[in-house]
């Protein structure tokens, strides 16, 4: 029998509740509804700010809308960089459904897109941020889309831009490349980088937690794009310098070259070649031995290329003329202590023997009748110790010591390229010297169609008798006969110089030079060669550098339109060698 509770009896429900005790409850529970009410009020109408920008962390995104980098063209518009649209992979790895068998069934494919193995791929969505990871930048866009067709959740596409360099390695240490943020690194694409990459834009979305944008908020904030960059260069007259640079380098096992080529009325470089070279948009396994831009950055002694400014020097000063008598007998001159020697002796020679033989003793014996002073002001005008007004990065500035410095034995050795030194730009921008009437003219990277104004050396008519010189240099018993070519007359001076290591000089290691001009009594362009440590048997630079010289002119006349000035095809008598 069930039994039934008398809850009347109960003391407990008997006795009555104090007052004070139930208006507390009320008060409590009133109180913290007044509590609820003032914080809603406070969050959603007095300090929201902090609110709204922690909705805004989680739902509100800036886009950046990125400005089309500007283009770099050659002198007659041809492309020497370019931005494409590219497609940049990146993903939520939170989101990708790994353990779904549709998704792990679509993996491999997405793999086999990026070009990378699956474990790879596995291993960048197990990256600790799990948010947000790049999986592969720059890929080519159709592969973006196929990898968009795969429909994976948490993987996602983003456009970018990448760069493309139509001429390839011919023309790497000019332009140079970017990085994978669109940034210049080297060449043109760094020293004009602000100019190319113009201003990135921005867009404001508030996105679902699926990445898809719901809507815009506020203003978009359009892009401005890059402006495009004209060069001096002739992209025609920069493939055949290359070309002809590299097959030289290889032919003679040398370590590296250059070749350098002026407009020799504006001073716009209409070629600039380095080998080796590199591939300026794939850049694996590239050492600084291939970046490096010689023909700017290193310098070295020049040799005999500088024996037109001693003996310009000399005719400006009224020392000597074209046809004075100088004995080189017996081949060799003591200095000091020290001995100059000639590889032959060339006995009786005139001024312009001296050059045309390229003799160090006849060059000395007129070196000597100057002072050191107006040595060093002749070579500090005609650029060398100072850094060239050149708009491109890394450009060096060679030496020239004081003048109070020089010991006679030095003067002696400056007088034919020892104890200087320049780079091989510095050489071709110095011989305008002797194709401007005696000025000496600024250098540029960027097309000019106005004649540029130059800084005067020597007199015209001086300027004259030494290229008639240079032109019995590159002749028939000069030292750079086989810089002669077919339908154009040519003057230039070769040289061959040891180089240096340490306090001395390496054995059995030179570079080979050649720096000249042509046409002859109108010279239209500067071209100088530099070769690099020759090892095939030949070290001088009227056999290793002059037919580098010799192809480069003909070609870039041919392309300038210069119409030939002489019928007669180059006479090449024989090999002639050169003192060092």
């Amino acid at each position: 029998m069930r039994r039934s509770v008398r809850y009347a009896s109960s003391p407990l429900l008997t006795s009555r509740t104090p007052l004070w005790r139930s208006k507390l409850i009320v008060a409590l529970l009133a109180l913290g509804f007044v509590g609820l009410a003032a914080r809603a009020a406070y969050v959603q109408v007095l300090a929201n700010d902090f609110f709204l920008r922690q909705g805004e962390v989680r739902f509100a995104r800036t886009l950046e809308l990125p400005a089309h980098r500007g283009r770099i063209l050659d002198r007659n518009g041809l492309l020497l960089a370019s931005s494409v649209p590219a497609a940049s992979i990146w993903a939520i790895p939170e989101d990708v459904e790994q353990d779904d068998p549709e998704v792990r069934a679509k993996l491999p494919k997405l793999a086999q897109l990026l070009g990378m193995s699956l474990s790879d791929l596995q291993r960048k969505l197990a990256d600790e941020d799990k948010t947000f990871v790049w999986i592969k930048r720059q890929l080519d866009w159709d592969v973006g889309q196929q990898i968009v067709a795969l429909d994976i959740k948490g993987i996602y596409l983003r456009k970018e831009y990448k760069r493309q360099y139509p001429e390839g390695e011919a023309a790497a240490h000019i332009v140079g490349f970017t990085n994978v943020e669109d940034r210049g690194q080297e060449g043109m694409e760094l020293i004009f980088n602000q100019d190319l990459a113009g201003k990135p834009g921005s867009r404001r979305v508030i996105k679902d937690r699926m990445g898809r944008i719901v809507e815009g908020v506020g203003e978009d904030m359009p892009p401005v794009d890059g402006r495009d960059i004209q060069l001096s260069i002739d992209s025609k007259v920069q493939f055949f310098a290359y070309q002809k640079l590299r097959d030289q380098v290889q032919e003679h096992k040398a370590k590296a070259g250059s070749v350098v080529v002026l407009d020799a009325h504006t001073g716009e470089v209409l070629a600039l070649a380095n080998y080796p070279s590199y591939v300026p948009d794939d850049r694996r396994n590239l050492t600084g031995e291939q970046l490096r831009n010689r023909a700017l950055t290193d310098v070295f002694e020049p040799g005999s290329t500088m024996k037109p400014f001693t003996i310009g020097l000399a005719l400006e000063t009224g020392r000597v003329r074209p046809d004075t008598i100088i004995d080189t007998n017996p081949g060799r001159i003591t200095i000091t202590g020290s001995t100059i020697s000639d590889t032959h002796n060339y006995g009786v020679l005139t001024v312009q023997g001296v050059i045309q033989k390229s003799s160090n003793v006849g060059t000395t014996k007129i070196a000597m009748q100057m002072s050191p002073r107006e040595m060093w002001e002749t070579f500090s005008a005609a650029g060398f110790g100072q850094k060239p007004q050149l708009a491109f990065p890394g450009v060096v500035s060679g030496r020239l010591r004081p003048y109070k410095t020089w010991r006679p034995i030095e003067q002696a050795t400056m007088s034919y390229g020892y104890g200087l030194s320049a780079s091989l730009f510095q050489m071709a921008r110095s011989y305008t010297v002797f194709a401007n009437g005696g000025r000496v003219i600024p250098a540029t990277m960027l097309k000019s169609s106005t004649p540029a104004v130059g800084v005067p050396v020597f007199s015209e008519r001086t300027a004259d008798e030494v290229r008639k010189m240079l032109q019995m240099a590159a002749g028939p018993g000069g030292t750079g006969q086989k810089a002669q070519t077919v339908g154009y007359s040519v003057g230039g001076k070769s040289g061959t110089a040891r180089k240096q290591q340490g306090k001395g000089y390496a054995s059995g290691k030179y570079r080979s030079w050649f720096t000249g001009m042509a046409p002859i009594d109108k010279p239209r362009i500067i071209v100088a060669v530099m070769i690099d440590e020759p090892s095939n048997g030949q070290v001088y630079g009227g056999l290793v550098a002059a037919p580098v010289f010799s192809v480069v002119v003909q070609q870039t006349l041919r392309l300038m339109g210069v119409p030939p000035d002489m019928d007669v095809k180059p006479q090449i008598v024989a090999d002639v060698e050169e003192p060092l």
